[in-house]
């Protein structure tokens, strides 16, 4: 029974530095997170991961020194493993892009689905216009998530030239694509 009395204590002692350091970073963390990833679900479980992990390290009595940095570290392992799982293989599937911003939710009704369908239509066949230089640079910097000096190395074509192709894209989509982003504002 005395035995059980020091454990008891080193596990309330446990539990309080893991309240202690949950209040102390969880603000900061989840700030951190959300500028990395615009998915309200995938942060918080992110989130939700980083703080099990600390859970788990404390009960498996592995040292964690400085709480906030490990915390930070983890979260940008979550981060990058989101990432590496999402990143899209083909622009067919536009409904991986990161336009949620200003693209309706799907499930605000079904005016806001059809209106999301035809913005989705409309924005495929704006790439499929685009010359394919343009189009092939724009989806793999700005859909994939790819660097641009990745890219170079790849395709053999220099980081500058890939920039002003990007650059064209882009002026084109804005053009393009301006219509009907008023039309969807209205």
């Amino acid at each position: 029974m005395e035995e059980a009395l020091p454990l008891e204590r080193l596990n309330a002692e446990q539990d309080r530095r893991l309240s202690e350091a949950f209040e102390r970073e969880k603000r900061r963390l989840r700030n951190f997170i959300r500028q990395r990833v615009p998915d309200d679900i995938d942060a918080e479980d992110i989130l939700q991961d980083v703080f099990s992990e600390l859970v788990e390290a404390y009960r498996l009595m592995k040292p964690v020194a400085h709480a906030g940095a490990w915390l930070f570290q983890v979260a940008r392992n979550r981060i990058t493993d989101l990432f590496r799982k999402r990143k899209p293989s083909a622009v067919d599937n536009l409904d991986d892009l990161r336009l949620e911003e200003w693209l309706p939710s799907s499930e605000a009704g079904p005016e806001a689905v059809f209106a999301r369908s035809v913005l989705l239509d409309e924005i495929d066949a704006a790439l499929s216009e685009l010359p394919k230089a343009q189009r092939d640079v724009f989806i793999a910097h700005q859909i994939e998530g790819r660097a641009f000096k990745n890219l170079a190395e790849e395709t053999g074509v220099s980081v500058s030239t890939l920039l002003s192709r990007k650059h064209y894209a882009v002026l084109y989509l804005r053009r393009r694509l301006r219509n009907v982003y008023d039309e969807w504002e209205k």
